[in-house]
């Protein structure tokens, strides 16, 4: 049957090509019509005899044959391979090119955001600082000051200039060139209010401003939102590239972004003639272990090659010592700038100030003068007090905490167990320290005291005494174990300066130091605890003997010749 339907398919095929010859020939003599008419009819029963083929090789389960007519496509032969050969390589150039454009838009895309970041307006933490609690609707109407006539909506440092924010003005605008700078005070002294008052007043011109943390992947986050940059995570360059960039750690992550910000620093620096600003603040949150040290020292040798070159100033603050201790082994370009307490007349105003902002009743002069001398000057002090109803009441309340808390951490055990001896052992040289501070204290009210009795002081000097201060190598004579320091220094009890004093961190742990050494026997106790350590040393340092197998009435005799011969 099938044979039948080929021979039936095949048979008109001879027919049809003798037509298109007879059609071709007769072409050459006859009308052009009948030739188009004629060639339309041959096409129309040439395709009819090829669908009809087709499907006979369909029933007959045979491999198609190649169509007739011109080849297309990836045809077989040599026409076939050249073109899948083109078409491929054209993909490829499309590709590569594609990728080379994207990554050209890319980096520049990237510079592009780190510019915004130092653009004027918006700073994440400025804008943090910028964003004050506001006013309740049911709060008590402001309170009525005739003596100062301050606007309460801005900040109360608008009206009360530190000595050293003049500098951190000239810092932040870019006016100081060639150098950069770490601010060392106590923690609370107002080192980043400083700073953000100077951003704040240039709008972050120029200015990012980044917070440290202890683990260093959090940091190299919060650098980034810094400085505007994603560290090759929000890329589309995966083909391109044979390894993830963070497969290097946060180390590596930092040092791509700071050289690109250092591109941006050299564009900016070439356009406006001045430095960018980059502060590191609380860079004594970084582990003081290799990690810690080592990004110190990646930024360090940052600063000190950009301040070389006046592209950027870096700014670090601490209220630590040892970020200090670490990079002045290195520093030729780095400037130290002391933050201490505010004196005891910018305290009282800066109290009235703060109270007046907190929507709280004016205070009384003397009320204000026993809050300064019980608190001192430390801002952070200041603002606790001040939006308390009762000022003086809560600072003694200050007060109290800060001696429980000094007595938790190095109080004396007089009999205590060889198990805490370390313990003590630290304890008792810290208050040796802190006794010494407030005997020379007493000291110098004394001396001040006689000199107003004989009418060579004023008594307003009274109000003024500062905080005592005690050289580092005395420290080290007083305490006998200089290493104890640095743990006094870390648990904020003592403040090191930069002139290497060493003074009470503030006027509360003075105060509970005065407390406790005042109290009766505490003499006599400190001498029991040290002599307790001693003893507790002594049985360390002794060796017991065993004899076994002594009957009643039996004798031993030692005897130790120094002289090398030992005889039992």
């Amino acid at each position: 049957m099938l044979q039948r339907l080929a021979s039936r398919t095949a048979r008109p095929a001879f027919t049809v090509h003798s037509n298109l010859k007879q059609t071709t020939r007769a072409s050459t003599s006859g009308p052009s019509r009948c030739r188009s008419t004629y060639t339309r009819r041959a096409l129309r029963r040439d395709g009819e005899l090829t669908r009809a083929k087709v499907q006979a090789e369909a029933v007959s389960g045979e491999l198609p044959s190649t169509p007739t007519g011109p080849a297309t496509g990836f045809g077989s032969g040599a026409n076939g391979v050249r073109d899948a050969v083109l078409t491929t390589v054209f993909g490829v150039i499309v590709l590569f090119t594609g990728g080379i454009v994207y990554m050209a838009w890319y980096k520049d895309n990237v510079l592009r955001k780190i510019e915004q970041a130092f653009a004027a307006g918006y700073d994440p933490a400025l804008e943090l600082a910028k964003n004050a609690i506001k006013r309740p609707d049911d709060a008590p109407p402001d309170p009525i000051n005739e003596e100062l006539e301050w606007d309460l909506e801005g900040p109360w440092t608008q009206h009360l200039r530190r000595e050293e924010q003049n500098l951190i003005d000239r810092i932040i605008q870019g006016k100081e060139v060639g150098h950069y700078f770490i601010l060392l005070g106590p923690k609370g002294t107002g080192k980043t209010t400083m700073i953000l008052d100077a951003m704040q007043a240039v709008q972050a011109e120029g200015v990012a401003m980044c917070d440290a943390h202890p683990d260093l992947e959090v940091f190299r986050l919060r650098l980034g939102k810094a400085l505007n940059y994603e560290y090759n995570e929000d890329t589309q360059t995966g083909l391109f590239q044979r390894r993830d960039p963070r497969e290097g750690g946060p180390a590596l992550d930092i040092e791509r972004a700071l050289n690109k910000l250092e591109k941006v620093a050299l564009t900016h620096a070439k356009n406006t003639g001045k430095p960018l600003i980059l502060v590191l603040n609380n860079v004594h949150y970084f582990n003081h272990d290799d990690d810690g040290r080592n990004m110190l020292l990646q930024f360090q040798q940052r600063a000190e090659a950009w301040a070389a070159s006046g592209i950027l100033t870096m700014v670090f603050s601490s209220d630590d010592f040892w970020p200090f201790f670490v990079m002045r082994k290195n520093a030729s370009r780095m400037h130290v700038v002391s933050v201490y307490d505010l004196t005891a007349q910018d305290a009282q105003t800066a109290a009235r100030r703060m109270r007046l902002n907190a929507r709280k009743q004016k205070a009384d002069p003397d009320v204000l003068a026993e809050v300064v001398k019980t608190v001192g000057g430390r801002l952070t002090y200041l603002g606790k007090v001040c939006k308390a109803s009762d000022m003086l009441k809560h600072a003694k309340h200050l007060l109290a905490v800060e001696k429980a808390w000094l007595q938790s951490q190095i109080g004396l055990i007089p009999d205590c167990d060889d198990d805490v001896m370390d313990e003590q052992k630290w304890s008792s040289c810290s208050w040796l320290l802190l006794r010494e501070f407030v005997r020379r204290h007493e000291k110098e009210v004394e001396r001040i005291r006689e000199a107003v009795a004989n009418g060579e002081a004023a008594e307003d000097e009274l109000k003024g005494i500062p905080l005592p201060r005690i050289p580092y190598y005395e420290c080290r004579q007083i305490m006998t174990r200089p290493d104890f320091m640095d743990v006094l220094l870390s648990a904020h009890i003592i403040d090191f300066q930069i002139n290497h004093d060493v003074t009470p961190d503030s006027w509360l742990i003075l105060h509970a130091a005065e407390e406790v050494v005042g109290e009766d026997g505490f003499d006599d106790l400190l001498d029991s605890v040290r002599d307790r350590v001693d003893e507790i040393e002594s049985l360390h340092r002794t060796r017991e003997l065993t004899f076994k197998d002594v009957d009643a009435g039996d004798r031993i005799r030692l005897m130790v010749d120094k002289g090398g011969a030992r005889v039992v």
